[in-house]
């Protein structure tokens, strides 16, 4: 049996507004708690700031706790922080996304798929 094969899956969370969190939007979250900030994480992603601000807007709308708190510039300038919740949403994120993976690779295993 050919062993280089590998079970590949997305799955997204979606609300009654509409798209929730997915891969794309917890990069984002990632990256502005690394960065501090919404522009150099949207950069990163090679997407633009108003992209990036309507993704962040509508998944703060959607949360129960907001996921980020953005501070306004001054003289050391604004930034952009992750709050606890957003950091809980990014690992229980990625923990579903692991146990998927691993669910859909024993699943596929026994069904003699790979």
């Amino acid at each position: 049996m050919n062993t280089d094969f590998k079970i590949r899956n997305r799955i997204w969370i979606e609300g009654a507004q509409g798209p929730y969190l997915g891969n794309g939007r917890i990069q984002l979250l990632e990256l502005i708690s690394t960065t501090g900030s919404i522009n150099d994480a949207a950069k990163e992603l090679k997407m633009s700031y108003r992209k990036a601000l309507s993704l962040l807007n509508s998944m703060n709308e959607q949360a129960l706790e907001p996921l980020i708190v953005k501070s306004k510039g001054g003289i050391g300038g604004g930034g952009t922080e992750v709050t606890k919740a957003g950091k809980r949403m990014i690992r229980n994120f990625k923990k579903l996304n692991e146990e998927c993976r691993i669910f859909l690779e024993k699943k596929s295993q026994r069904l003699g798929l790979i």
